[in-house]
């Protein structure tokens, strides 16, 4: 049964409906080589094309939303593939029949900690976009005494090469020695903020560990590498305040 070409195309995890929109009304977006129209109905069949690059279409009729929460350890990249063989986020994840698992959010290489993973793109690029404001919040350690006016500076903002930025909320969180942990929370995904922070007041991150994205938080006894699925009833919830 044929959908809506916006509705197809934002399952894949491209974009949103309004996005992808966006690109049709710009000419980018081609069906069996033709421009596609915005409503247009298609099957997975078809040849679609972004840019001229061939998407692989997913079937979203009755399709039931999966929302798995992985503890990423130090190591793995978030990409499909790596030139370089490196390991990466996907290689441990369930498999899925005539659907994928799209990443929401990514962390760099030296990051560990929590990934939500999901087979809704919808879903996915919502609690991605700038729009939802959904909070990040990081278990950060670093060495040395962080004077108070520093930490005070750091969330009222700090000029980045991509423009200013700053911490929600900032907390002490203990620690040992010349080692003292923090909870930083962050809006944004920009590249690296969270280091990219520190390091402008001259302080390296020597641990970081996402724990939570928006309400979902990473449970304590998860551990590195491995991952749990959402419940039904905590994936409605999470849909439904999403406005979903």
């Amino acid at each position: 049964m044929s959908e809506k070409i916006q509705k197809v195309l934002a399952n894949t995890g491209l974009g949103s409906r309004r996005q992808i929109e966006d690109w049709i009304r710009a000419g980018r977006i081609t069906v069996n080589g033709k421009k596609a129209e915005i409503g247009e109905r298609i099957d997975t069949d078809v040849a679609v094309c972004i840019d001229s690059r061939p998407i692989k279409l997913i079937r979203s009729l009755a399709k039931k939303t999966r929302v798995l929460i992985y503890n990423k350890p130090e190591g793995e990249i978030c990409t499909r593939s790596d030139p370089e063989k490196r390991a990466t986020v996907f290689e441990r994840l369930p498999l899925l029949r005539n659907s994928r698992w799209i990443a929401i959010g990514r962390l760099d290489i030296n990051t560990q900690g929590l990934i939500l993973f999901t087979n809704n793109g919808e879903l996915a690029n919502r609690m991605m976009h700038p729009s939802a404001q959904l909070e990040r919040e990081y278990a950060v350690r670093i060495h040395g005494q962080v004077a108070p006016q520093t930490l005070k500076l750091l969330q009222t903002g700090v000029e980045l090469e991509d423009g200013q930025a700053h911490f929600e909320q900032l907390s002490e969180a203990g620690g040992e020695g010349s080692n003292r942990w923090y909870h930083a929370t962050v809006k944004e995904g920009r590249n690296r903020l969270v280091r990219r922070l520190w390091e402008s007041q001259g302080f390296e991150i020597s641990r970081l560990l996402r724990i939570r994205f928006g309400p979902v938080s990473l449970p304590r006894d998860l551990h590195r590498g491995k991952w749990q699925e959402m419940e039904p009833e905590d994936v409605t919830k999470l849909l439904r305040d999403l406005g979903l």
